[in-house]
């Protein structure tokens, strides 16, 4: 009987699919960079999600249809400010807004279809390669059976707090308020950890962190 190719035992030398998530400001996009670096092929959900939201798009179409036309700038691009708001509730809320559901019903199928476009395309060009999928919302979405291996990226959350407000450009308080509300709408760090492979922990020096991916790389160039 042949031996089972399936989920995360459907290794053997085919390229490896690999799932990159964490909470909001863990700091998984510059992981991800970190794995770049050591080889891998990389994409980011957000950037297709981006994608997704011009103008003429059928994702476009159905996010305007069920949010209304004030989420537009004056071009007829979204502002995707206003449509968090709508989706998390108002900057202060501590409470998930159900239209967060909404949202996601609409973006993530077309998100996931097209990561296994992109997998499907770097699985041609490089067979014995590693591809990583970053997504914040990968564990929610349904989306970790599709992997080989997931790898969460944690931090505490001040240090989320700190890095929100450095990238947003906002000051220390608002960004608390503002990490705490999306962080609402995500798993809490201690259930994406249960079904994690690999866990990162960027709380400390980037130093530690580089050392952390570099022993996770070895593992996962060996996993073949």
């Amino acid at each position: 009987m042949p031996p089972c190719l399936c989920g995360k035992s459907a290794l053997g030398s085919a390229m490896l699919k690999v799932g990159l998530t964490g909470g909001i400001a863990s700091g998984k996009t510059v992981v991800g960079e970190m794995f770049v670096a050591l080889g891998a092929h990389l994409v980011q959900a957000d950037r297709i999600a981006h994608s997704l939201m011009h103008p003429g798009e059928p994702v476009y179409n159905e996010v305007v249809r069920q949010f209304g036309r004030e989420i537009l700038n004056s071009d007829g691009s979204v502002n995707r400010g206003k449509l968090a708001e709508l989706a998390f509730g108002p900057p202060g809320s501590d409470k998930r807004s159900a239209r967060v559901a909404d949202l996601n019903r609409i973006v993530h199928p077309a998100v996931i279809r097209s990561q296994e476009q992109w997998m499907d395309a770097v699985s041609l060009q490089d067979p014995h390669g590693v591809a990583i999928v970053e997504a914040a919302l990968l564990i929610e979405a349904g989306a970790a059976k599709r992997f080989d291996r997931l790898i969460v990226v944690t931090c505490n959350v001040e240090q989320r707090a700190e890095r929100f407000a450095n990238r947003q450009k906002i000051d220390l308080e608002t960004a608390r308020t503002e990490v705490a509300r999306r962080m609402a709408a995500q798993l809490p760090d201690e259930e994406k950890t249960k079904v994690a492979d690999y866990v990162i922990d960027n709380s400390g020096p980037l130093e530690r962190t580089v050392e952390q991916v570099r022993q996770v790389w070895e593992k996962l160039r060996t996993a073949h």
